[in-house]
C-alpha cells in the first residue's frame, strides 16, 4: 500500500512521523508533497527512502490512500489542484475539522473519509475519530481502522457531533495543559516551589490519573470520590472550584462552536454547497 500525505504542517508531520515509528507505514510507502520545500527536505533526511513529490497531483498519482492535511481555507485550491487526477479507487482522508464529507463527495469521484486527530498519537495514544464516507466497503474501512490502530484507539462517531468529540480528543490535551499551567504558575508565585521539579511532579499525576480512568476503569466522578474525603481539603478546595468555574465550561464550548460553524459557512461558500442544503449542526 502507498500512502501519500498532502501538507507536512504541525498535525501533518506528526501523523507521518507516528506511523513510521509504529511501523504502521514504512517510509518507501510514502509520498509527500507541501507548498513548503524545506519541510519536504528535513522530513526526506529523517526518514530515509520517503518519496518528495513536486506536486500534490504527483502524490495523488502515486497513492492509494491519501492524507490531506491542510488549513480550512486551502482546501479549496487542493481540491481544484486534483480533481481531474484522482481515480475511484483511491481513499482520500481529511484531517481538517471543518471540511465536511459532503464537501469531500460533491467534488472528488474518490471514495472519502475523515479522520480527527490528537498531539497524543505522538506517543501511539489518545482516540482518533473515524467519520466514513458512502462509497467505503467493509474493506476500506478495515484498512483505515487498521492504520490507525498503531497510534490511536480509532473511535468511529457521526459527523454532526464531531465538533463536541474533538473538543475532548484534539483540543482537550491543550485545555489541560492551560490549566495545569495556570496552576503551577499560581503554586510558584504563592509557594516559592521548583518550577522544574512540580512541572515533573505533575507530569507524572496526570499520567497516573489517565491510568486510573483507562486501566481502572474509574469514571471522573469516581474518581473524584476516591480523593476528596467529605470534609477534607480536596473537599473544600473542589467546592471552590465548582464555584469559581461556575459557567466557564459552557463559554468553552459555545467559543469552539462559533468558529466552527463560521469557518464551516466560509467552506460552504467556497465549495459550492448551499447552506440550506447542508446537514444542521
Amino acid at each position: 500500500m502507498k500512502v501519500g500525505f498532502i501538507g507536512t504542517g504541525s498535525m501533518g508531520s506528526l501523523l507521518l512521523d507516528a506511523f513510521i515509528y509504529s511501523d504502521a507505514i514504512h517510509p518507501k510507502q510514502l509520498f509527500v508533497s507541501n507548498r513548503s520545500v524545506p519541510k519536504l527536505h528535513h522530513l526526506s533526511e529523517r526518514h530515509e527512502g520517503l518519496h518528495v513529490c513536486q506536486s500534490n497531483v504527483e502524490t495523488v498519482k502515486n497513492s492509494h490512500v491519501i492524507f490531506i492535511c491542510v488549513k480550512p481555507l486551502q482546501f479549496e485550491a487542493v481540491i481544484q489542484e486534483i480533481q481531474d487526477h484522482i481515480r475511484p479507487e483511491q481513499l482520500l482522508v481529511s484531517i481538517t475539522s471543518p471540511i465536511q464529507l459532503y464537501h469531500l463527495e460533491n467534488n472528488l469521484c474518490c471514495k472519502v473519509a475523515k479522520v480527527i486527530p490528537s498531539v497524543t498519537h505522538k506517543v501511539n495514544s489518545g482516540s482518533s475519530l473515524v467519520m466514513y464516507g458512502s462509497r467505503l466497503n467493509d474493506e476500506d474501512r478495515l484498512l483505515l481502522q487498521n492504520l490507525l490502530s498503531h497510534i490511536s484507539k480509532p473511535v468511529e462517531i457521526n459527523e454532526l457531533q464531531a465538533r463536541i468529540f474533538s473538543d475532548f480528543s484534539s483540543c482537550g490535551p491543550a485545555f489541560i495543559s492551560f490549566f495545569l499551567t495556570k496552576w503551577i504558575d499560581a503554586a510558584v508565585e504563592m509557594t516559592g516551589v521548583d518550577r522544574e521539579q512540580l512541572t515533573c511532579l505533575t507530569s507524572e499525576m496526570i499520567l497516573g490519573t489517565g491510568r486510573l480512568l483507562t486501566q481502572a476503569e474509574l469514571t471522573p466522578l469516581q474518581l473524584q470520590q476516591l480523593v476528596a474525603v467529605p470534609g477534607g481539603i480536596t473537599a473544600q478546595a473542589l467546592a471552590q472550584l465548582n464555584h469559581s468555574l461556575d459557567g466557564a465550561f459552557h463559554n468553552l464550548i459555545t467559543t469552539t462552536h462559533n468558529k466552527y460553524k463560521e469557518d464551516l459557512q466560509k467552506l460552504d461558500q467556497s465549495l459550492g454547497q448551499h447552506e440550506t442544503n447542508r446537514p444542521q449542526y
